[in-house]
């Protein structure tokens, strides 16, 4: 039988930049199934610059703190906060901006450290 594993209180550990100087991003989980990875973590942004982000796989993101105003190639615009759920699909391309900080958990379609 296999086992569950418990990854611990992700939310008070520090995340590692990501991109520019505002944005960060940490995997904190990957699941064992080669073929069809699943990987969850935070992604934190801060006030500042954008980041505009391509995605090469299907991902879920819930808001868990702050606000996003994310806007993408269609010209759809949304503002995220707290409880939040978008989903993100494979070929989108996403720009996120915040008038102060948000934090996103994510669940993508990937492996360890490929975004």
């Amino acid at each position: 039988m296999k086992k569950m594993e418990l990854k611990g209180n992700i939310t008070s550990e520090t995340l590692p930049l990501f991109e520019g100087d505002n944005a960060y991003l940490k995997d904190f989980a990957t699941s064992n199934d080669e073929a069809a990875p699943i990987t969850a973590g935070l992604f934190r942004l801060e006030k500042g610059e954008s980041i505009t982000y391509d995605y090469t796989y299907e991902e879920m993101k819930l808001i868990i703190d702050g606000e996003f105003h994310i806007s993408d190639g269609s010209g759809e615009k949304i503002t995220a906060s707290k409880g939040d759920l978008i989903y993100f699909p494979k070929g989108s391309v996403i720009t996120f901006r915040t008038d102060d900080f948000g934090l996103g958990y994510f669940v993508g379609q990937r492996g360890q450290d490929e975004a």
